[in-house]
């Protein structure tokens, strides 16, 4: 289990094939000049390098009238009590040292995603959101609209099938399906292993549609430019302050399906407003792709946003 997040271990599949134990980066991706990729993995576990001696307290709940006597100088501490096993206040600390860890790794290899994207004049979009949202529709919707404009490529994430990829793919647009298994989000290191086995869109758009989830994707950083937050107004128009994290890590919020704001009794204006109360410098489109009233203007965000990252390229 993950010590950041809580979810589960399992192994991550990029269209079929194996690419490694979830571990949040652990599986030591090499990246060449060239921009190609290899990885291996070690067997061992990583709550278990990093956190056996920590929990190898020997805990017991009963009492005796004995003595231990060791060579070894590891901490024994017998809860000799009736009530349970002895509490460790020490763990919460030795939790946060390894989330810490496991973070940093992730941000290591992000900021190698984000170098080699941005020497290939690629703008990297992290699409997030709750599930039922919207985003894939809107991804769909986009890429239609963006035929002969300019490259595109799409990175999937799921936990499981490869429904959205299959989708993607019957617009025209290459793309690859990463699924996690047990984890609820994409770390650097799925989208180092998808990245090579697809063909990157050299001074296009690589869109990465995250797993449907507003909590752990905000704390991995993938190399993208920008985290768009997906948002419907079928959510509520709370729900920015119920998932602060989210909308505090992204730089543009997209309020889809619109055209049901009559019918869900939400005000959108206040939603937004939610959303900059969190983030102030968030930016803010509402669209809905059934009407395709605002798709306008989120192309032309878009078209901004790459023009931007070719001149920081």
């Amino acid at each position: 289990m993950c010590t950041v997040c809580g979810c589960g271990t399992g192994d991550v599949r990029i269209e079929g094939q194996v690419a490694g134990t979830h571990r949040h980066g652990h599986d030591h991706v090499h990246r060449h000049a060239d921009g190609t990729v290899h990885d291996h993995s070690h067997s061992h576990d990583h709550l278990h390098d990093h956190m056996h001696d920590h929990l190898h307290d020997h805990s017991h709940g009963h009492a005796h009238d004995h003595h231990h006597s060791h060579d070894v100088h590891h901490s024994h501490d017998h809860g000799h009590s009736h009530d349970g096993p002895a509490v460790r206040h020490d763990m919460p600390t030795r939790l946060i040292a390894v989330e810490q860890d496991i973070l940093s790794r992730n941000d290591a290899l992000a900021a190698e995603n984000r170098a080699l994207l941005a020497s290939r004049g690629i703008l990297a979009l992290n699409l997030v959101s709750s599930p039922g949202s919207g985003k894939t529709t809107l991804l769909v919707e986009t890429l239609k609209l963006l035929t002969g404009r300019l490259p595109v490529a799409v990175i999937e994430g799921d936990q499981e099938t490869s429904n959205d990829a299959d989708r993607i793919r019957a617009t025209g647009a290459p793309a690859i399906q990463v699924n996690t298994g047990k984890g609820c989000h994409l770390d650097a290191a799925m989208i180092a292993h998808a990245a090579s086995h697809l063909a990157l869109p050299e001074n296009g758009v690589l869109f990465i549609e995250n797993v449907g989830n507003l909590v752990c994707p905000a704390g991995f950083d993938l190399g993208e430019a920008h985290k768009v937050v997906v948002c419907s107004v079928t959510e509520g128009e709370d729900k920015p302050l119920k998932y602060p994290n989210m909308y505090a890590a992204s730089d543009l919020m997209v309020v889809t399906k619109t055209d049901l704001a009559p019918h869900c009794d939400v005000d959108v204006d206040a939603l937004i407003a939610n959303a900059r109360r969190i983030n102030p410098k968030i930016g803010a489109l509402k669209l809905s792709t059934r009407t395709g009233e605002g798709m306008d203007a989120w192309l032309a965000w878009l078209e901004a946003a790459r023009a931007m990252r070719a001149v920081a390229g």
